[in-house]
């Protein structure tokens, strides 16, 4: 064997590794992207569901960009005030709902009813007493949603699914009327 021969070999090795790498990246690109995904989730604004600590979670992504996400599921979006930031709400109202929600749960009982437009979902905290959400910044545009919480991965002892709250945690907010039919 020449030493060109030898070098034509090392090359066409690197070469095969290095597409099998370039592959595997790819692989990970498109299942984080568009199949699943891992979420840090901290503080108390969804207190009980999640701990004040980081808990990982996984987000899949299929059913948000298919419009199937609805009321009951834990979401992950974008912050409608902050783009670089991710938070995690649950899913009240989708469009067409009529939304009653207590405006200032900390300090009055005073309460304000809201239709969710074409294209938009309504999302708290499970701690509505402490939570940013749409009674802050309104109804969330459906696009901003990155993907639905079906799984709790860390800590370990906390391990399990998530699934979905059928009732609301807040006894005062309801879902009043359903204007489009599922």
């Amino acid at each position: 064997m020449s030493l060109f021969q030898l070098w034509a070999f090392i090359v066409k090795e690197a070469l095969d590794k290095s597409f099998l790498v370039a592959k595997f990246f790819c692989a990970v690109h498109v299942t984080d992207t568009y199949l699943c995904s891992t979420a840090l989730v901290h503080g108390p604004s969804m207190l009980p569901t999640f701990n004040l600590t980081n808990e990982i979670v996984l987000l899949e992504r299929i059913s948000t960009q298919n419009g199937k996400a609805g009321p009951g599921d834990v979401v992950v979006l974008r912050s409608p005030e902050n783009p670089r930031k991710f938070v995690t709400k649950r899913i009240i109202g989708t469009e067409g709902d009529n939304i009653t929600y207590i405006v200032d749960p900390k300090n009055s009982d005073r309460t304000e009813t809201i239709i969710v437009p074409k294209g938009h979902v309504w999302v708290q905290g499970d701690n509505i007493y402490n939570s940013y959400d749409s009674r802050n910044f309104g109804p969330v545009p459906y696009g901003l949603l990155q993907g639905k919480v079906f799984w709790r991965i860390w800590p370990a002892g906390v391990f399990g699914s998530i699934g979905r709250r059928p009732e609301t945690v807040d006894p005062a907010l309801k879902v009043v009327e359903q204007s489009n039919p599922s």
